[in-house]
């Protein structure tokens, strides 16, 4: 049976606190914050400076993370089976529809876009990759929050701020789960006006790689109401594609 290696765990933690604290902390205050005695908090931070990944300042000694990780990670995501999955999806969608695709992965407070693809007509919705886009303004957010438990996704709304976007933007925790309750029955989301003015959104969820995902085409409220029920044809046939895949 796999064991826990401890050493691992407490490279983590260091990040982790970097992450939280935000600013440069010398040994002490890291031993403190990982409840470490000093000698293994030292000997922790000398290795990961050895190996490139803190910086250390020559004045005051304290210690802070390199850029490093991040670039590692960012190597790590361009060969994530998930990302080239992704990407082919939305790729699909907006060759189909001619309306922007998003492919987007849940978060704790808010909706990721993994993966995007731009209509080619004038008027169209952007977000890049690495945008957010909150839970309870988009058709994404909907979708995967459809996905969960009521009283999970419940839990979710209340935790997060749910301000008023637009005119039309639902921030009432009951109305919102009605509406995934309407989601579920119909199979798809929509978020008509509510996360960008004049903006209809269309969605649809799966799970992936055991974690929520979503599919989203956005465009004009006008061109998305025409084109509705070609646009969700669209949706279902690329998720249901994903979903044998996966």
């Amino acid at each position: 049976m796999p064991t826990l290696i401890p050493a691992a765990s407490r490279t983590m933690a260091v990040f982790e606190v970097f992450a939280r604290e935000q600013r440069d902390l010398s040994n002490s205050d890291v031993a403190r914050l990982l409840s470490l005695a000093d000698s293994s908090c030292s000997d922790l931070l000398h290795t990961l400076h050895s190996l490139g990944y803190l910086m250390r300042t020559s004045r005051t000694r304290r210690f802070y993370p390199t850029g490093r990780l991040l670039e590692t990670a960012r190597r790590i995501a361009q060969s994530d089976p998930l990302t080239a999955l992704a990407q082919e999806a939305v790729d699909q969608l907006a060759e189909r529809t001619n309306e922007s695709a998003f492919f987007g992965v849940l978060e704790p407070m808010a909706v990721k876009v993994a993966a995007a693809a731009a209509s080619r007509l004038p008027l169209r919705y952007i977000l890049d990759v690495g945008e957010r886009v909150a839970l309870h303004a988009s058709a994404l957010g909907k979708s995967m929050l459809g996905l969960l438990p009521e009283d999970e996704a419940r839990a979710r709304l209340d935790a997060i701020r749910r301000p008023a976007v637009t005119p039309h933007t639902v921030v009432d925790v009951d109305r919102l789960l009605y509406q995934l309750q309407r989601g579920r029955q119909l199979g798809w989301y929509e978020a008509h006006d509510e996360g960008t003015p004049g903006v209809t959104a269309l969605a649809v969820s799966l799970w992936m790689g055991g974690q929520p995902v979503g599919l989203s085409l956005a465009g004009p409220v006008d061109r998305i109401e025409k084109n509705r029920e070609t646009y969700l044809s669209a949706l279902r046939e690329v998720s249901e594609a994903l979903q044998a895949d996966n």
